[in-house]
């Protein structure tokens, strides 16, 4: 049997340990969503520089080209950037799970602890000598 003061310590470190995790996590969703924002906003990008069927320049067809095979680059890395991110939070939400694992097993170690406190103590009561007195005659 632990010591209820040692499982109570151990119970704080675990709800610290909780909450950074769960921290973590927040801020890993946080950037899967910027993520995918940014590469949502390079896609509409890419789309507005879509080649038109006017006629233009020939000096504004390869800005344009350019321009395109760079939002295309930035296409690429976005997605990259979106897997790593989304491995990042697949990671905080494991890490989340196993703390919260931690955490119960500590909380159900304190409960094992107080139920055998209590079964000791009604032991020790039943195990006192009786004490009522009889306050009235035989009669």
């Amino acid at each position: 049997m632990r010591e209820p003061k040692k499982l109570n310590r151990l119970l704080r470190v675990r709800t610290l340990q909780l909450d950074q995790v769960r921290a973590d996590e927040l801020r890993a969703r946080q950037r899967v969503e910027q993520e995918h924002h940014l590469r949502e906003r390079i896609a509409a990008l890419a789309a507005d520089v879509a080649p038109a069927p006017a006629p233009v320049s020939a000096a504004n067809l390869i800005a344009a080209a350019h321009y395109r095979d760079r939002l295309h680059q930035s296409a690429q890395a976005a997605e990259q950037r979106v897997a790593v991110a989304e491995r990042g939070f697949d990671a905080a939400q494991a890490a989340t799970r196993e703390a919260r694992r931690d955490q119960s097993a500590i909380e159900k170690l304190i409960v094992r602890a107080e139920r055998e406190a209590a079964l000791k103590a009604l032991r020790a009561l039943e195990a006192l000598p009786p004490t009522g007195r009889n306050r009235h005659d035989p009669c």
